[in-house]
């Protein structure tokens, strides 16, 4: 990002010097020459500065995201202050729309019914219900872990569901409080939805395989809340390694 300002500081000199020469001529306007040198050299500061400033706000998304889950975290925080220790007894929108993805739990599974959205048992501890709106959120067509679930959210997944987390659902399910946690600040408790909001190689779509798929997912990147309340952006192996931990 350092070379754009250098860039542009020369292009504004170029574009100076052109147009001063067209003055010196008296009686004469602008060459044809001198009009296609002023558009290329538009033309290369455009293809100069365009990806430094979209880096420059994916980097702002990125933070406003962080923001977030940080704030999430305070507010899971306070609720367990409320609740003996306990975090939130809920689920995320994956569990509401497939519950089948535990069909090897079956107990698990027989309580999603009847269990809240975890930004619905947050929300009394938030300022905002937007707080749970990750900004580079452009919707899911299915899971990253998991690219045979059919998961279409748009235009959003917050504008869908009301939140664009995902939630380690088996921590409720346990009925787990913080100081149960074996190593709490390994243990992913929400983090972004899909890992191409924050990364590269563009979205997972359905039943995506083979070099598609990993070439796909090794550019991913999630913003992650972990079990000590700390946040920090995973690639997809981190928050695989995350999710590998066991809770105690």
């Amino acid at each position: 990002m350092g070379s754009g300002p250098t860039f542009a500081k020369v292009g504004h000199q170029i574009l100076e010097l052109v147009v001063s020469c067209g003055m010196c001529r008296r009686n004469a306007g602008f060459t044809l020459i001198e009009l296609l040198v002023v558009i290329a050299i538009i033309a290369i500061l455009a293809g100069i500065l365009f990806p430094v400033f979209a880096r420059a706000k994916a980097a702002a998304k990125k933070v406003a995201c962080i923001s977030n889950l940080k704030q999430i975290g305070s507010a899971i925080g306070l609720y367990m202050e409320d609740s003996d220790d306990l975090f939130p007894y809920a689920i995320d929108a994956i569990d509401k729309v497939h519950p089948e993805i535990w069909d090897d739990f079956p107990d698990f599974k027989a309580k999603i019914p009847y269990m809240p959205l975890i930004s619905e048992v947050v929300q009394p501890y938030i300022k905002s219900k937007d707080v749970f709106h990750c900004p580079s959120d452009d919707g899911t067509d299915t899971v990253d872990d998991h690219p045979w679930i059919d998961f279409k959210t748009a235009p959003t997944m917050f504008a869908t569901y009301g939140s664009s987390y995902f939630f380690r659902t088996e921590i409720a399910f346990k009925i787990f409080s913080q100081t149960q946690f074996r190593l709490p600040a390994d243990i992913n408790v929400l983090f972004d939805a899909a890992g191409h909001w924050h990364g590269d190689g563009g979205r997972v779509h359905l039943n995506d395989g083979g070099y598609t798929y990993y070439n796909k997912v090794l550019g991913f990147r999630y913003n992650t809340l972990y079990g000590d309340l700390h946040v920090k952006s995973d690639t997809f192996d981190q928050l695989r390694q995350a999710w590998d931990t066991t809770l105690e």
